[in-house]
């Protein structure tokens, strides 16, 4: 039997009516707002973004500037730095919020399960034993514990520490 995973609370997202115009990470990167855009790290050919509607706190994304669709359209420098800004993520992560685990992946093309599908992006989401509970079955409803608007705070706190 094939089992599902529920994650109500990102209906928004998904039923969004107003989609903007253009790329949403191009958009965010070109607006240079990164408060305002939970912009956390920008390095030499990519930044680090937090993910309006997390499956949990701290939910990130690893975006490179280049708009493609393909991790291999990436030239070798620019995956280094990608990786490199993959492992600073991790790294604010563990410091920021102790979690005893991550989920760190790639979903690339609409049927592989891309929300953004024009620009390749990595996840990063922290995980915690016994992070999932009956609430979002029960009730629609995930339990996020620190507002977005907090958790940017504290993880920027802890890049400033690892910069």
């Amino acid at each position: 039997m094939m089992e599902k995973i529920w994650a109500p609370w990102r209906s928004k997202y998904i039923l969004v009516k107003d989609q903007e115009e253009g790329c949403i990470l191009c958009n965010r990167i070109k607006q240079e707002k990164d408060t305002e855009n939970y912009i956390l790290h920008r390095s030499k050919s990519c930044f680090i973004i937090m993910n309006i509607f997390p499956y949990n706190n701290g939910h990130l994304m690893v975006t490179p500037y280049k708009h493609t669709t393909l991790f291999d359209d990436l030239k070798i420098e620019e995956g280094a730095d990608l990786f490199a800004t993959l492992t600073l993520s991790l790294k604010i992560l563990k410091e920021s919020f102790h979690p005893d685990g991550f989920n760190v992946g790639m979903n690339l093309g609409r049927v592989a399960g891309a929300g953004i599908n024009d620009h390749f992006h990595i996840h990063v989401v922290p995980r915690w034993n016994g992070d999932t509970n009956f609430m979002p079955v029960l009730t629609d409803t995930k339990i996020l514990s620190v507002s977005l608007n907090e958790t940017y705070k504290l993880l920027r706190e802890a890049l400033k520490e690892l910069l």
